[in-house]
């Protein structure tokens, strides 16, 4: 018996980390067409949740916070808003 297995939807993931030359924070995730944004202050961190929020408005995302020392600080679950019928 084949039994067809329910469509499976990509998962992007995220990571927000704080750039090295202290202006900013990375937004690094294989979805990115290069790979990495950078954003510098104010805002610079809600900037770059709400860019991956956009970028995958149509997947699941997780988008992980780190601090200046590479620890993780903060998860945030992206449920995609565009589902086919």
């Amino acid at each position: 018996m084949n039994v067809a297995s329910p469509m499976q939807s990509t998962m992007h993931v995220y990571e927000v980390r704080p750039r090295k030359d202290k202006r900013g924070v990375d937004l690094i995730s294989d979805a990115l067409p290069f790979g990495r944004l950078c954003y510098g202050e104010p805002n610079a961190v809600s900037n770059a949740i709400s860019y991956a929020k956009f970028f995958s408005r149509s997947h699941d995302a997780v988008i992980r916070v780190y601090d200046k020392a590479g620890n993780f600080v903060e998860a945030r679950d992206h449920r995609g808003d565009f589902r086919e019928p």
